[in-house]
């Protein structure tokens, strides 16, 4: 809905107001009370000339034989005749209803009176109930307004900016390979091109990061390998020559070179050591968590929609949704890359372990060589048949040691049509 919409809205509602308005103020719904002044002359001479036959009639309802209803009484205030229940039977009640009382002369002689009852009540209520249905209905067409309005703020810019909430959650979490679904004809339209570029550059500069931190571990490890080749032929050399020293001043200095070799040798071997353990400073809080929470974590991985089959048990279960979410987007994004198969996610509660909900992601790849299974979830760890598809050896033993730091774990295995990991869950 543009804003010229609710504006012609808004005015058109101003308009139908300000009318009704002014056709209440100026009598437009009421109607005048009639008068019924010549029929009224006409029965009270009909009165008179059938007196005798009135006066033998006593507190009788008749039919209305007039435009008006009546009561005829006599000069005792005796009830005669009348035309309706409600209507005043008194001269007191009608004159508080404000009734036409007339007299019935026979004669030149005044011989009762008749009640001409005023329809004031009723036109005042049929007046009110038109307005009360004119402001119904103008209340009702604001609510349809509002509504409608509301309808257009919830799905142009209520629904768009929390999926940019999602969205910024998951790339929070580490999740950058889920692209942002672009829709330009919400209020953020303009803005989903940027982020989901955003996302694109974080991913390139992750990559880049996690290129540079290999590039800087095999420095590591080559100048480990390069120092610790000149420190072991020092230590070499000081015990040939420690065999051969005649004083004892040579053996001690020979000694500590030996010793500070050592020395050499072990801050190297912790350089190398400190700079793998980096991997586990990850900080894993998992809490109670309801298991439907998985499908929405899969299916927000699934963003090429792989997954044909999602069959989640119910169940109360312990985890890090942040930590899953990376766990899930690791396993999913690895499908893509080495098998581009369709991929099943199934559960069961394994017979004998009421400890642990077992979460299956497979698909229908090739796998990997069974020698090779236990080795892929190490640091640097590739199958062999990974090929020239790029990779860094680090997301399986990620998802692994983040699976061990909630309480469960992971098992990779390959299957008769293809690989399957499995994720225990513990339960709550």
């Amino acid at each position: 809905m543009k804003i010229r919409y609710l504006l012609i809205y808004i005015i058109s509602l101003l308009i139908i107001g300000i009318t009704g308005c002014y056709i209440i103020i100026n009598g437009g719904l009421s109607k005048d009370i009639p008068t019924h002044t010549v029929d009224i002359n006409r029965c009270i001479v009909r009165m008179g000339n059938s007196w005798d036959d009135v006066s033998s009639h006593e507190d009788q309802l008749i039919t209305k034989d007039e435009s008006f209803d009546y009561c005829v009484i006599d000069n005792n205030g005796k009830v005669l005749i009348f035309t309706r229940d409600d209507m005043a039977m008194s001269i007191s009640s009608a004159t508080s209803n404000y009734d036409i009382i007339r007299d019935i002369e026979v004669d030149g002689n005044v011989t009762g009176k008749i009640i001409i009852h005023n329809p004031k009540a009723e036109i005042e209520k049929e007046t009110n109930i038109k307005i009360a249905a004119f402001i119904g209905g103008l209340t009702f067409l604001t609510i349809i307004v509002l509504v409608t309005y509301y309808l257009y703020l919830r799905s142009r810019i209520i629904a768009p900016f929390a999926k940019l909430k999602n969205f910024a959650t998951r790339i929070a979490g580490g999740n950058l390979d889920t692209p942002l679904e672009m829709d330009k004809d919400n209020v953020f339209g303009a803005f989903t091109e940027s982020f989901d570029i955003m996302r694109e550059e974080l991913k390139a500069s992750r990559e880049r990061e996690a290129e540079a931190l290999k590039s800087r571990k095999e420095l590591v490890a080559q100048l480990s390998h390069d120092i610790k080749t000149p420190v072991a032929s020092i230590k070499a050399m000081t015990d040939v020559m420690s065999l051969t020293a005649q004083d004892e001043d040579s053996k001690e200095t020979l000694s500590a070179i030996n010793g500070k070799a050592d020395q050499i040798d072990n801050l190297i071997s912790n350089l190398f050591h400190a700079t793998l353990e980096e991997l586990e400073q990850l900080e894993v809080r998992p809490e109670d968590t309801d298991s439907t929470e998985i499908i929405k974590i899969v299916k927000e991985a699934d963003y090429l929609n792989k997954v044909s089959e999602l069959d989640i048990r119910e169940a109360v279960v312990f985890f890090d949704k942040m930590r899953l979410e990376q766990v899930i987007s690791n396993v999913i994004f690895n499908s893509y890359k080495y098998a581009n198969t369709e991929i099943r996610v199934t559960s069961r509660f394994e017979n004998g372990d009421t400890d642990h909900l077992v979460i299956t992601i497979a698909d229908k790849g090739p796998g990997v060589p069974e020698s090779e299974l236990e080795l892929i979830t190490q640091k640097f760890k590739r199958g062999s048949n990974a090929g020239s598809k790029d990779g860094s050896g680090l997301g399986l033993y990620i998802s692994d040691y983040l699976m061990k730091r909630m309480g469960g774990d992971l098992v990779v295995k390959n299957l008769k049509d293809g690989f399957a990991v499995e994720l225990w869950i513990k339960m709550s």
